[in-house]
């Protein structure tokens, strides 16, 4: 097989949460650049017209948009009943949405805490379960949960975020150790500092900011489009020898 081949998309659907903005809306157009049908999933697409949708369809490829509240176990309940029972297969998964909340941790308040783990953690969870089990019994699939560097460290302020993405880190672990031998490959993409809504606060404080640089290799703050090359790897036959691993698109800030 070829190189070309390896990576090529073609006739695969894929399912992207959190795919508004940021490094999701960057992810959903890489899998479309690379022949994928594109179901898109967040709280707050527009069902018709959004960005994201436009960016697609000028690709030439297909979208479809669900609007889902992940705080809300009922809302993803009833998303997962609609979305599998509206289409036929979903060959990729991205678990992307996800929220973060800052507060010392001795002040750090019953609902931030409960509201990241349902979004980060809980809701990542059953999507995976009843998508896998279509893919399971398709006897094929890719799934891919955006990790983060405090699924190895962590953090400051951040205790309900670290927790819930420490836990994906082992969460992608024991959904892999059960399918790799099934046809479907579950991993992780980790991503360091990047230019998003989730870093504003720390690219707006000039000390935060500074100390941050001053750690990374590369020097500088990563972009939503370094998420495209890895996410494309991962959802591609090329990674099919991959299982239960955590790629670090960090500028090389774990390896300091």
């Amino acid at each position: 097989m070829s190189t070309s081949s390896l990576f090529s998309l073609e006739g695969k659907v894929a399912l992207v949460t959190g795919c508004n903005r940021g490094i999701g809306k960057a992810m959903a157009e890489a899998l479309a650049e690379a022949g994928a049908d594109i179901i898109g999933v967040s709280s707050s697409i527009a069902l018709s017209g959004s960005e994201v949708e436009l960016a697609v369809r000028a690709l030439g490829r297909e979208f479809k948009a669900y609007q889902c509240d992940f705080n809300d176990r009922e809302s993803v309940k009833n998303f997962l009943g609609t979305v599998l029972a509206e289409n036929e297969r979903i060959d990729i998964l991205v678990n992307n949405a996800g929220t973060i909340l800052r507060q010392p941790a001795a002040e750090h308040p019953d609902d931030y805490w409960y509201k990241v783990i349902e979004i980060n953690l809980n809701s990542q969870f059953l999507i995976t379960r009843d998508i896998g089990a279509k893919m399971l019994a398709q006897g094929s699939g890719k799934i891919i949960f955006t990790a983060s560097l405090l699924t190895f460290q962590g953090g400051v302020n951040v205790p309900g975020y670290a927790a819930s993405k420490g836990a994906i880190g082992s969460l992608v672990k024991a959904f892999s150790n059960e399918w790799a031998s099934k046809g479907v490959n579950v991993n992780a993409i980790a991503p360091g500092y990047i230019s998003t809504d989730n870093t504003e606060a720390l690219r707006n404080d000039p000390v935060r900011s500074k100390s941050i640089l001053d750690r990374i290799p590369s020097g500088r703050w990563g972009e939503p489009e370094d998420f495209k090359g890895p996410i494309v790897f991962l959802a591609s036959k090329a990674s099919d020898y991959v299982n239960g691993t955590i790629l670090t698109v960090d500028g090389g800030w774990m390896g300091r």
